[in-house]
């Protein structure tokens, strides 16, 4: 009888706390669902599965687990990564949940509740894995990254830290894919991708990469509201650590290998 008291408290405890997560969500967002918007284009973060087309994906599943929690539909709007912030601020979907580098410079449109930790990694193709046994052995060598990202800044500044009178030769790539493509026809001596994706990536090639080092740079991953949005945020922020509170959230990184880019705590606007 006792344990039978306990089980129910429980419930009805959870249940509460659903309730009031839900009750902090905008009129629009409980009656219609939660507008999200994906570039699927960043595998394990979000792709389509190539066997069915679907949406699949950590951010995916994030955000199914999200709506869940909240009592609400997740609504899944597919677009190109530069429509993303001007989206979020016409209000053509509700929150970014695709990926998302939290920088201090995007925070004056976005307010971001911080989900995963990453880092830049130095990979290089496995056949020359013993020409650089540690990072400065890239110094003097040429290095890609997407252009598009943060990466170039951050190779430079460890560069300048490290390399001394022979720093680091970067050359921009048009993303992660063509650096790796740069990287097997010998073009560069190295790449650098997100730690969250290289994981998966050696998975899908086999034998192809080592990693070498450890990122050259803390970054966090966020979901990103709109600035002025403190209900959604707060309902947002509550669900997330629900889903860390009740294992949800380690079950997904554990899924898709993620488990050393995890939070223990929720964090808003941690990113630099």
């Amino acid at each position: 009888m006792r344990l039978t008291s306990v089980l129910w408290a429980a419930a009805v405890s959870a249940t509460v706390a659903g309730a009031v997560n839900a009750a902090e969500l905008p009129s629009e967002i409980r009656q219609n669902g939660l507008r999200i918007a994906v570039v699927p284009n960043y595998p394990p973060m979000e792709f389509k599965d190539p066997a069915t087309a679907t949406l699949t994906g950590f951010d995916v599943e994030l955000g199914e687990a999200l709506a869940k929690k909240l009592g609400v539909k997740a609504v899944w709007q597919e677009t190109s990564f530069d429509q993303l912030m001007p989206g979020l601020t016409t209000q053509r979907f509700d929150i970014i949940l695709t990926g998302m580098t939290d920088y201090k410079s995007r925070q004056d449109t976005a307010t971001f509740i911080d989900y995963l930790r990453s880092g830049p990694r130095f990979f290089v193709q496995a056949s020359r894995a013993a020409e650089f046994k540690e990072p400065t052995a890239l110094c003097g060598k040429k290095v890609g990254a997407s252009r598009r990202t943060m990466f170039p800044k951050d190779i430079a500044a460890w560069s300048e830290k490290s390399c001394g009178a022979s720093p680091i030769q970067f050359v921009g790539t048009e993303g992660s894919a063509d650096a790796r493509t740069q990287l097997k026809q010998g073009r560069i001596d190295a790449a650098v991708q997100g730690n969250e994706t290289l994981p998966y990536i050696m998975d899908l090639e086999p034998n192809a990469y080592v990693p070498i080092g450890e990122p050259i740079a803390l970054q966090y991953t966020g979901l990103a509201t709109p600035v002025k949005a403190a209900e959604l945020q707060e309902a947002l922020r509550g669900a997330l650590e629900a889903l860390i509170a009740d294992g949800s959230y380690k079950e997904l990184l554990a899924k898709w290998k993620l488990g050393d880019n995890g939070i223990e705590k929720v964090e808003i606007n941690a990113g630099q």
